[in-house]
This record gives structure tokens, sequence and C-alpha cells, in this order.
């Protein structure tokens, strides 16, 4: 059996999608392939590619310790999967009762992209076992949810998680302009636990805050021209940067660019958002970024 999902790109109510907002997300066309074959012996025998090819994890995990849960090896990556894979079990316990598997996981992209390597194996996993993909975030990795609405779809999508319920629209954003649009990546990786916590830390009563960030969701979808697309951009970047008390990324690093450079995701790190008339590749790379990626060939 072979399973895949899409990774993902956070574009509009990143922190806030926490607080309940309506938020905005593409799907990307890197994603991750997951292999099961079965075999007799009660041992999953897990490999992981890189997207060049190279195996960045390989284990053989006793299945006894996926249905005890047993996350006692100093491996973070060994007893995060052990987790995954025991609350997976524990929705749906056929799929171990009969023997083990070898398993294979193949990533598109490069596994430091952050694109998601961890949503991409949870909804891989959840289509493996037949279960529920927001759930078995729940109860294992945690998080908003955003990114399993990605991997489930191949269209732009907007996202809302009010309590424990799910609302996910399929939208249409095919603006003129697209051609315009670049991603850029920053060399370095947010671990999005860590941004979420610091969030927390910051946080403050955002009611009209929410509001209004739902309404942008919807205002984001009509944008036809690029200048009202960068100045839209540009006044959320700037309150988002007030309530978490930090320079925008574009006033941090690329205060001289003309054109709009905006956060995904966790702010800091994996990859911007570029919008300008111009190619801005040039730019980037004579600021030492060498990875700029077309809209067309990132997005669904």
């Amino acid at each position: 059996m072979e399973f895949y999902s899409n990774g993902k790109l956070f574009i509009l109510g990143e922190y806030y999608v926490l607080q309940g907002a309506k938020v905005f997300a593409l799907p990307t066309k890197f994603g991750q392939y997951l292999s099961v074959f079965p075999i007799q012996s009660k041992v999953l025998s897990w490999k992981s590619y890189d997207a060049d090819g190279s195996v960045w994890y390989n284990d053989d995990i006793v299945i006894a310790d996926v249905l005890s849960n047993n996350q006692t090896s100093t491996d973070k990556v060994r007893n995060t999967l052990i987790d995954i894979l025991h609350q997976a079990h524990q929705a749906n316990s056929t799929v171990l009762s009969n023997g083990g598997f070898v398993v294979e996981t193949k990533l598109t992209f490069p596994r430091n992209w952050g694109l998601g390597t961890s949503s991409t194996l949870i909804n891989n996993i959840a289509q493996w076992f037949q279960i529920d993909a927001f759930q078995l975030l729940d109860k294992s990795f945690g998080g908003s949810g955003f990114d399993i609405a990605c991997a489930q779809h191949n269209t732009p999508v907007t996202y809302q998680k009010i309590d424990s319920k799910v609302i996910v629209q399929e939208v249409l954003f095919n603006p003129a302009f697209k051609e315009n649009i670049y991603f850029v990546y920053l060399n370095q990786k947010r671990d999005s636990k860590d941004a979420i916590a610091n969030f927390r830390k910051k946080q403050k009563n955002l009611t009209n805050e929410i509001v209004e960030v739902s309404k942008m969701t919807d205002d984001l979808l009509t944008i036809t021209d690029l200048n009202h697309f960068i100045n839209f951009f540009k006044k959320y970047e700037s309150n988002l940067g007030g309530i978490l008390e930090v320079p925008t990324i574009q006033e941090q690093l690329f205060p001289d660019f003309n054109g709009l450079v905006k956060s995904l995701g966790g702010w800091g790190g994996d990859f911007v958002m570029v919008a300008s008339e111009n190619d801005p590749t040039e730019y980037f790379k004579s600021k030492g970024y060498a990875t700029i990626i077309s809209y067309n060939d990132m997005i669904l």
C-alpha cells in the first residue's frame, strides 16, 4: 500500500489560528509518500528517505513498544514515531494485530525546508490506519491542524478550528499577478512547537484581532492588484509584529527590498513569501539566499 500527502505553506493567520481565526493556506507540489509491506515478524522495519534519496532515519521498532508507548529511547525521532503510531493503534487496533511491516517514507522536498515533514507523516499514517488525521494530530504531535487540511486537499483552503470543531473549505485563489509571487528559503528551520510556545507567553486578549484576521482571509481572496496585495500583507505583518513584540522579517533582514517579504508559519525560519514587480532572484542571491521558488513551481 502507498499513501501520499501534500506539504503546506501558511499564508495568512499564523498564530491567530490558535485562537479560532479563519485562516488561509496553500498546499504545495511537494509532499511525502508512505509505503507499507506486510511481514510476519512483529516489527516495524522503518526507513525514511530525504528528497535526495539519502536515508535520514532507519530503525526497527518492535510492535510491543508501540502498543505500550515505550518512549525510553534517547532518540527523539523514535519516541515521537512510537507515540504517533501508539495513538493510531488506539484508534484502530486491527492494523498491527497480525504481524509487522516494512515501512518506507519518501519526502519530495528537503527535510529542512519546513513544508510539513510531520504533518504529511501524520496524515499518511492516518490514511494507513483509516482514522481521522486531525484527531491523530491532537493526540500526538499537537498543533492547529491547518497543515493536515493542506495534506488532504489539492486546492487553496481556508481553515478554522473552534474548540474541537474543524472547518475546511476549498477556495479559489488564482491571482493574475501570481507570477510576481515567490518563496525564498531562509536557510534555517523554525520549530513550530517553540514558535507556538513563544506566542502563548505573550498572549493577550485578541478577540478583535481574531475577527479582523477572519475578515482579512475573506478579503484576500478578492484581491486582483499586486500593489494592493503587497500593502495588505505589510499591514498584516506590522500588526502581528506588534503582538509578537518582534520586528517583521522584512525590517530585520530586507529593509531595502522593493516589495513584500512576509514570514510564513512560525516567524524566524523556513520560507518567506516575496511579492514584487521585478524578478527578485538576484537580490536574494546577493544576500546569500539561493533557494528561490516561483509560485507555479511551489503551489498546487
